[in-house]
């Protein structure tokens, strides 16, 4: 099966999926059917035990030796549970502390500027809890007075303006779920097999809804020129004043907003609060934190964050420079890298896709590194520059399994090989590494980050 990459068109592969009556045939064949995977990206959890242990609570069996024939319930079956919001703000269950974001030790030199990792392989669906949302800053992050912050409309306009976080939220909003990734996520890979878990190969991308007012209706309340305004610039009030072009043709169509609210509540201070810019399928760094001013202009302004970083190495030394688009990409969430298969069997191979040009259109998965292909199933909803997630049937044999995932959106785009992307890019590059990520299932059941070219 072969690819036409830059025809943007791709062969189709035949549809594979077991029945639901397959299923269950299959489940029940299987010696002890699907267990789940240590979900602590260095397989340091227990989850997979928490079946077993919910069984030995309910053993009938007296340790006293009584009778064998009553019945010995749990405590949590029989006696009085903690009382309604002890916890003013709901916190996880005690069994899942192991699921947290991580820091890439010697990343960088100061924690101030640094990463922390989304733990990707321990969460379903499409939504990143706030509280696991990855993390990037140039200088910390803040927890700033929502009541003393201002943001300013100034440039092309005909009167400067000024807003106050209350006046912003009192005008028309929206909500929209969008992903949001970081332009170096997958970089360490670039050259070659660098970390062991999807955490950190592609945990700078989440998924949140957020909550806020178009830009466009800010620009046009401070009276903007949009005729001749073909820029705005985006600056933030953190120690970094980090600042990003944003071309006035994602404005006008609508998507770009200034956002207040995260997954039904206010911003984190580590997401920006108490207002960030929202700019849908680009790259995380023009997603501006702690938003204080917005410039209207007529040409780029190269900031010192565009003019000599998050700019593309290419093989013969020049750098391409405004590369925002996060091009169309995915990868195998579960089973990935640092997991453990506990038996052969009966496993749901799971994963993200997602593309910065629209929606998700198909997702293929190998198991065998890119010699066959079977098309997955795209869980429902399929949203445009979200994150999309997708599924698909596997029977396990013990033997070892290169597993892939390899997405396509709905412009035609089919996300590239490393081979392909080292053809243009080289391997020296930082920025936009979307090719197909490689999981390697040991005859041991471990599973490990490698790289098929």
């Amino acid at each position: 099966m072969q690819d036409e990459f830059g025809s943007g068109r791709l062969i189709k592969a035949p549809e594979s999926f077991l029945s639901r009556a397959d299923v269950a045939t299959v489940w029940a064949q299987s010696k002890r059917g699907r267990r789940d995977f240590l979900r602590n990206a260095f397989a340091a959890a227990a989850a997979g035990v928490a079946a077993p242990v919910a069984l030995a609570q309910g053993n009938p069996v007296p340790k006293d030796g009584g009778d064998p024939n009553i019945l010995n319930l749990p405590a949590h079956s029989v006696g009085l549970g903690q009382s309604v919001a002890v916890e003013g703000y709901g916190k996880p269950s005690k069994y899942e502390l192991n699921v947290q974001r991580r820091q890439s030790p010697g990343l960088t030199q100061t924690t101030q500027a640094s990463v922390s990792f989304a733990p990707l392989q321990s969460l379903f669906g499409i939504v990143t809890p706030s509280g696991l949302h990855f993390e990037r800053h140039h200088q910390g992050w803040w927890d700033i007075d929502p009541s003393k912050h201002r943001l300013m409309v100034n440039g092309m306009v005909k009167a400067a303006k000024v807003f106050t976080v209350d006046e912003i939220m009192r005008l028309p909003a929206v909500s929209r779920f969008h992903f949001i990734e970081c332009g170096a996520n997958t970089a360490v890979d670039w050259g070659n097999v660098a970390v062991p878990t999807v955490q950190y190969t592609h945990g700078m991308v989440s998924c949140s809804e957020f909550t806020g007012v178009p830009l466009i209706t800010l620009l046009e309340l401070a009276g903007a020129d949009l005729k001749n305004g073909k820029f705005v610039l985006a600056e933030g009030a953190d120690g970094s004043s980090m600042t990003r072009t944003i071309p006035m043709e994602l404005i006008k169509s609508g998507e770009v907003f200034v956002a207040y609210g995260q997954n039904g509540e206010m911003l984190r201070p580590e997401q920006g609060y108490p207002l960030r810019l929202i700019v849908p399928g680009v790259q995380g760094v023009s997603w501006v934190k702690y938003l204080r001013r917005l410039e209207v202009g007529d040409q780029p302004y190269a900031a010192k964050d565009e003019a000599i970083h998050y700019m593309d190495l290419q093989p013969g030394g020049l750098h391409r420079q405004y590369t925002s688009i996060q091009e169309c990409k995915s990868v195998v969430t579960t089973p990935s890298g640092g997991q453990v298969l506990l038996d052969q069997g009966f496993y749901n191979i799971s994963g993200l896709a997602w593309s910065g040009r629209g929606k998700v259109g198909r997702v293929d998965v190998s198991v065998d590194g890119g010699r066959n292909w079977r098309t997955a199933r795209l869980q429902t909803p399929v949203l445009s520059k979200a994150l999309t997630r997708f599924n698909i049937d596997w029977v396990w044999d013990g033997k070892p399994a290169i597993i892939q995932s390899r997405a396509m959106d709905d412009t035609g785009y089919v996300q590239p090989t490393y081979k392909q992307l080292r053809d243009v890019r080289g391997t020296r590059s930082i920025y936009h590494n979307n090719a197909i990520q490689s999981w390697l299932v040991q005859e041991s059941g471990e599973v490990k980050n490698v790289q098929v070219s």
